[in-house]
This record gives C-alpha cells, structure tokens and sequence, in this order.
C-alpha cells in the first residue's frame, strides 16, 4: 500500500511536469490535470488527487471488466450491430495484422 502511494505520487508529479511544459493544455487536459489544476487552485489537497488517482488506478481493472462482459452480451443478442461493427474494424483496419 505504502509503495503503491509512493508510485502514484510519482506519477502525479511526472505528470505536473508534463503540464507546466506543454504548448496546448487542451490537448492534455484530462481528469488526472483536472485534479492537478484543482490543487493548484486551493481546491483539493495532495493528498485528494493522490487518493483519486489511486482509487481510479484499482477501480478501474473492476468496471472494464462488468462493462466489457456487458458490451458483449449486448452484441451477441444484436446480430446485425455485431456485423456493422465487424465491417467498420475492416474499414478501418484493412488487411493488417491485429
């Protein structure tokens, strides 16, 4: 838990970093700098963005996994959204190797 906070404070000023440098913010700009900028403003502490980062990092492996088996069963009971997807991913995909 202690390096797993550690890593994430890392990961937050490498990415505080990146911000202070870029040309475009916009192009960057997403919730992780959000966060960033919140605390930069006096609206959230430290210790807030690292636990948010943190929480997003475990929970996020739990919410990909319901959604994706979700998504799934959904195509499969839509045969013909399943093969509209199936000819958008050769459109755009072509003959190259996943």
């Amino acid at each position: 838990s202690k390096d797993l906070k550690g890593a994430m404070e890392i990961l937050i000023e490498q990415k505080r970093q990146k911000l202070s440098t870029v040309e475009k913010l916009d192009e960057h700009m997403d919730f992780a700098s959000q966060l960033i900028f919140a605390q930069n403003r006096g609206d959230l502490t430290a210790e807030n963005v690292n636990q948010c980062v943190l929480e997003m990092m475990i929970a996020a492996p739990d919410t990909l996994s319901v959604t994706l088996f979700f998504m799934l069963i959904l195509i499969a009971e839509h045969p013909t959204v399943e093969e509209e997807m199936m000819k958008e991913i050769d459109t755009v995909m072509g003959k190259q190797k996943l």
